[in-house]
Parts: structure tokens; C-alpha cells; sequence
């Protein structure tokens, strides 16, 4: 058997799972990451906090499959994207903590941006919006704050990186300063036609290219980790940043396949094959997971709010006691009563756009209960990605594509049946749980594979792929349009007038 190492460094918590050839997880390990909150809008990591966590999973996975480094073919990573880490080459010490993507300090630079006019060029070139989300003006920020930053890295003496990156410069002692196409494709410096550093970006923000990691295909050979980290050199064979690796995971490789992530919000992407299209309704467009030189695309939108829905239920409202007990509790009554709950708690992310909404609860009567509000808020998740699809579908019959013809799922809140049927319900499309729901650590895991000679081809993947259960709609397509109906009627009455 051969075994494929993933490591998986989220948000909240660094995580590293061992799997077989076949795709099936091995054994796996989890350690939190604290989170550092200097003053509102503002979020950070410890650069050496990921890296220490990162290996310390590592090396407990491995210990727990039983298997030293030596029976591992190679290893994937996938990663938090957007996160921005500053480092000395020399010392290999980072200069400040990393920038988290949930930031918002470099918004006054991206509102000049806009102002400047320069927001059209940038879309064209990277395919996104200008948005403090990125990396590339948390980059700038670190060197016009952090004292003595931007002589040094003029100097040549700096390194910048996504966490990938500065993860791979641990993993191989500072031998390698790399990156690939998914990450550099969401710093809003990497001119996403040509996969190349954009020199008019860098100058535009005033970055020195002696910064930046070379930028590799997702499946490459980036370098191998120290033979003392985990006992035995392991080739690096494949790097995305987390949603496209869980496209990847999903099989989702030819144009009009899609996935979302249930996760604390939900992350919806779905392939557009070689064809760089920009939305006409409020979506990203992104660099796939690309397993050749040939740049590869898909369309992206974010829910800000999808399972944290169920946390504010639990930690805000205390109308459950764990997170579980939403299902039974939404289940206790047949429908919601007409209540609709849009959980706008941080504004409306994609298709909306609407960033002083608020959250709503509407159609309360004397005869509510908390079950109807639990299943409203359940059924939030599904209406806001229904929201999204509709519009992925839309753009891509606008560009002469067919609509999105089923939906892959994965991530915490797929396990929800009740859920996952009212998606399917709402979509009038069959929505398809996986066997391994891991979609993103597996993404990697065969990125690694692919390079590595495990697997020959992306066909080989699709055949590993497998369905754990299917739902497929129950309601009239005049019934789910109403429904859709009442929930943009709902949306219109979060945003103050």
C-alpha cells in the first residue's frame, strides 16, 4: 500500500491526515490554533505557532498510522488562503505575526485604489475585486508599518508568503521559496492568464518582486521536507489553497462541476475549464488547482454566515446546548411556519454584496417555536447557496455554458440530511455527499499523488471518487421558485433603507 501525507493548515486549527492510495483516511491529528485580536477589524497568527502545530500533527499521524516517514510516498499541503507572512531570509524569524485573511486594516488602501480607478485593471488581471480580503495590500501594509521592513526587503533581505509557503520553507530548512497557481491567484498581485508575478501590480502597490515566491503548477515537485523533521526527506508533490484543493477533492475537473463547504461560512466554486469568465453577478473568478503548466479557472462565491448560524444559536441565543441538537430540534416541526432568519450578522457576502445588512428574523406569530426558528435558521445556509448557484449558473449560460447540473458538498454541515435535502429541494439539482467528506486535505493528498506517480491521470481520481448518499429534490419547481422568492423578499428587508 502507498500512503499520501496531507497537511491541512485552517483558520482555527492545523490538522494532518494520513491516507491510502485509494483515498481512504489512514489516521489523522488536530491541534487548535490561538487566535490574536490586537483591536476590532484586526486578526492574527503566530507564523511560528502554525509551523510548530503544523509539524507537531505531523508527526502525530504518522505515529498513529503506525508508519514512518520513509513509507510515505509524499506530502500535499492546503491552506488558509489570503494569510500574509513577512520573514527574514537569513534568520528564517518572521517580522511580524501573519495577517489573517478575515482582516480589515488595509482597507483605507484598497478604498484609494478604487478611487484611483485602477479596480477594472485589477479584476482583468487577477480576476478579483479589489477587497482588503487579499494578500496583496496586508503585504503592503507590513512594510510601510513594520519599522526598517521595506529597506530590507528592497534589499533583497525579506521573503513574502501565503501560509503554504512558509510552510514549505520550514518543511525544507529554508531551501525553497515557493508558491503555486491557487494561492499566488488570491493576492491580488499574480496576473492569473499568464501565471507570472504582475510587475504594473507590484509597482502599483509598491512591493519589490525580490519578495516573491516562485509560482509552481498545484501538482510540482516544490522540494522535499528535512530528513530530521519527521525521520526521512518526503518529496512535496502537490500545494493548493484550501477551497480549490476541495474542489480538487471533489473530482470536480472539467467546466460546470461544483462544490460548496459548509463550513462557519460556505465556500461555492465551481470549474470553468481554460475559460477565464468574469461574473455579471458579484462573483470572484479564481485559478483552479492545476495539475499542468495550463492555467485552468473557476468562478467563486462566499456566504459569510452558514454554520456559525448554528453557533450564534447555541453560544448567543443558548437555545441549544451543542451544536447537534439543531437538526431534532428543526425537525420538530414539519416546516418553518413561514418564519425566514437571513443571519446578515457581517453584512451579505456574494451575490449580494451588501455590507451594512443586518441580520433579520421575519414572519413571527404568536404560534412560533424555537423549533421553527431553528429550522429557519438551518434553512438560511441552503437559501444564501442556492442564491449563489443561481448566479454561477446564470454566468455561465451568459458565457455559453450549461447550468450547474448537480452539486458536490462537503465540510461539517454536509452531515445534516435535513439540510442537504432542503438544498437539493431549493435547487431542483441532485446534491451529492462524498464517502470522505475531508474534500480539502484529500485535494492535496492527490495533488501529491499526481506528481509523485501514484495516480496517472485526473481520470484515474474520478473513478476513486465516491458517492455517500444523493439527494434529489422533492418539490415542484413553482414551489422552490416561491420559496426563493420569499427569501430575496426577506433579503431586501436586512438592509436599512
Amino acid at each position: 500500500m502507498t500512503y499520501l501525507l496531507a497537511l491541512d493548515q485552517g483558520t482555527s486549527s492545523s490538522r494532518s491526515i494520513v491516507f491510502d492510495e485509494r483515498g481512504h483516511i489512514v489516521a489523522q491529528a488536530q491541534l487548535e490554533l490561538p487566535q490574536i485580536y490586537p483591536q476590532p477589524g484586526w486578526v492574527e497568527h503566530d507564523p511560528l505557532e502554525i509551523w510548530r502545530t503544523q509539524l507537531a500533527t505531523a508527526r502525530d499521524a504518522l505515529a498513529k498510522a503506525g508508519l514512518a516517514a520513509s513509507a510515505v510516498r509524499a506530502v500535499g499541503i492546503t491552506n488558509q488562503r489570503e494569510t500574509t507572512v513577512l520573514w527574514n531570509r537569513q534568520t528564517g524569524q518572521p517580522v511580524h505575526h501573519a495577517i489573517v485573511w478575515q482582516d480589515r486594516r488595509a482597507e483605507p488602501a484598497c478604498a484609494q485604489l478604487r478611487e484611483q480607478g485602477h479596480a477594472a485593471t485589477i479584476q482583468a488581471k487577477t480576476g478579483l475585486l479589489v477587497d482588503a480580503y487579499f494578500s496583496g495590500t496586508k503585504l503592503q501594509w507590513l512594510l510601510d508599518h513594520v519599522p526598517g521592513a521595506r529597506d530590507a526587503a528592497e534589499r533583497g533581505e525579506l521573503a513574502f508568503g501565503t501560509v503554504d509557503s512558509w510552510l514549505m520553507w520550514k518543511l525544507t530548512h529554508g531551501k525553497v521559496h515557493v508558491t503555486d497557481v491557487s494561492n499566488a491567484s488570491r493576492t491580488m498581485l499574480f496576473n492569473v492568464h499568464t501565471n507570472q508575478w504582475d510587475d504594473e501590480l507590484l509597482a502599483l502597490l509598491r512591493i519589490p518582486k525580490a519578495l516573491m515566491p516562485e509560482v509552481l503548477p498545484s501538482a510540482a515537485h516544490f522540494g522535499d521536507t528535512a530528513a530530521d523533521l519527521l525521520g526521512h526527506a518526503i518529496r512535496i508533490g502537490g500545494v493548493a489553497g484550501d477551497q480549490q484543493s476541495a474542489l480538487f477533492g471533489q473530482a470536480c475537473f472539467t467546466a460546470g462541476m461544483a462544490k460548496n463547504t459548509y463550513g462557519t461560512g460556505c465556500f461555492m466554486l465551481m470549474h470553468t475549464g481554460g475559460s477565464f469568465q468574469t461574473s455579471q453577478n458579484g462573483l470572484l473568478t479564481t485559478s483552479a488547482a492545476q495539475a499542468t503548466a495550463q492555467p485552468e479557472f473557476a468562478m467563486e462565491g462566499s456566504v459569510f454566515v452558514g454554520g456559525a448560524v448554528v453557533q450564534w444559536l447555541r453560544d448567543g441565543l443558548r437555545a441549544i446546548s451543542t451544536s447537534g441538537e439543531v437538526e431534532s430540534l428543526a425537525q420538530s416541526v414539519p416546516d418553518s411556519g413561514g418564519v425566514m432568519m437571513v443571519p446578515a450578522f457581517t453584512g451579505l457576502g456574494a451575490p449580494y454584496w451588501k455590507p451594512d445588512a443586518r441580520g433579520t428574523i421575519t414572519g413571527l406569530t404568536r404560534g412560533t417555536t424555537l423549533g421553527h426558528i431553528a429550522r429557519a435558521a438551518l434553512e438560511s445556509i441552503a437559501y444564501q447557496s442556492a442564491a449563489l448557484l443561481l448566479a454561477m449558473s446564470r454566468d455561465a449560460v451568459a458565457a455559453g455554458g450549461a447550468p450547474v447540473s448537480e452539486l458536490r458538498v462537503d465540510g461539517g454541515a454536509c452531515i445534516n440530511d435535513l439540510l442537504m435535502q432542503f438544498q437539493a429541494d431549493l435547487l431542483g439539482i441532485p446534491v451529492v455527499r462524498p464517502a470522505v467528506i475531508e474534500t480539502t486535505a484529500l485535494g492535496a493528498a492527490y495533488l501529491a499523488g499526481l506528481s509523485s506517480g501514484v495516480y496517472r491521470s485526473t481520470d484515474e481520481l474520478s473513478q476513486l471518487w465516491r458517492a455517500d448518499r444523493r439527494f434529489v429534490p422533492t418539490l415542484s419547481s413553482a414551489r422552490a421558485q416561491e420559496l426563493m422568492a420569499n427569501w430575496e423578499h426577506a433579503v431586501r428587508q436586512t438592509v436599512a433603507e
